[in-house]
């Protein structure tokens, strides 16, 4: 179990607290709105009207003692300003940022203490690139402290990698497969389950093991990198 400090009552951040809570997690929620304080909505969090960019909120919240923050107000400031008071001032082993505006993503990084950026515009264009892309790894999300993908691929209908077994398939060194989602329902992978048409597929890959994934999602030989040296 976990402590999580949520800062925005909004419908995104009351929307994560019941998730947390549903999977037996603690959280807290912080807003200095008075009117989003509808603790009826999620009334077994823990609720607190103050601002979450100020020292004295965050020592009072015991921020020592949460595993995880969540800054999802609706402002990319405050949501920067309190990753960084987490991260630096109370050691917050998890920090998860929501960027509002895409133009802003760029900062959402390590030196703002942000370990994991979350844009939904981002996320909804992978999901609708998903949907008209069968058969193409697609980015979900960046884990921005290794420079890490969360990727999806669904399998085509005439996917070249269906019936083949799991084991058999030599994914790049840089692309771990954690999970098969099948009739909606995921499984960890294992070496001797096959693959079927429409299995969705997720890796944490690395950008440079992108290009290599590809190609073995449409088994072809992928292109040779340039010699920048000129030989």
């Amino acid at each position: 179990m976990m402590r999580v400090l949520v800062a925005g009552a909004g419908s995104v951040g009351r929307s994560i607290a019941r998730e947390l809570l549903a999977a037996g997690h603690e959280v807290i929620i912080i807003d200095k709105n008075p009117a989003a304080m509808k603790v009826a909505s999620v009334p077994d969090a823990e609720w607190v009207l103050a601002d979450a960019n100020e020292l004295r909120t965050l020592t009072e919240a015991k921020l020592e003692q949460v595993d995880v923050v969540v800054a999802a107000t609706g402002d990319d400031k405050a949501n920067l300003v309190l990753a960084l008071l987490a991260k630096s001032e109370f050691g917050v082993p998890r920090v998860v940022g929501r960027v509002n505006n895409p133009k802003n993503e760029w900062m959402f990084d390590q030196l703002w203490g942000v370990d994991v950026a979350v844009s939904t515009p981002r996320i909804m264009t992978a999901l609708v690139e998903e949907a008209v892309s069968v058969g193409d790894a697609v980015r979900i999300f960046t884990f921005r402290q290794s420079d890490t993908d969360l990727v999806e691929a669904t399998l085509g209908d005439d996917s070249p990698l269906a019936g083949k077994l799991l084991g058999q398939c030599a994914w790049p060194h840089d692309a771990v497969l954690v999970a098969v989602i099948r009739d909606g329902r995921p499984f960890t992978p294992d070496p001797d389950e096959f693959l079927q048409a429409r299995d969705q597929l997720l890796f944490v890959a690395s950008r440079d093991a992108m290009d290599a994934l590809q190609a073995i999602l449409e088994a072809r030989t992928p292109e040779p990198a340039p010699d920048l040296l000129g030989g």
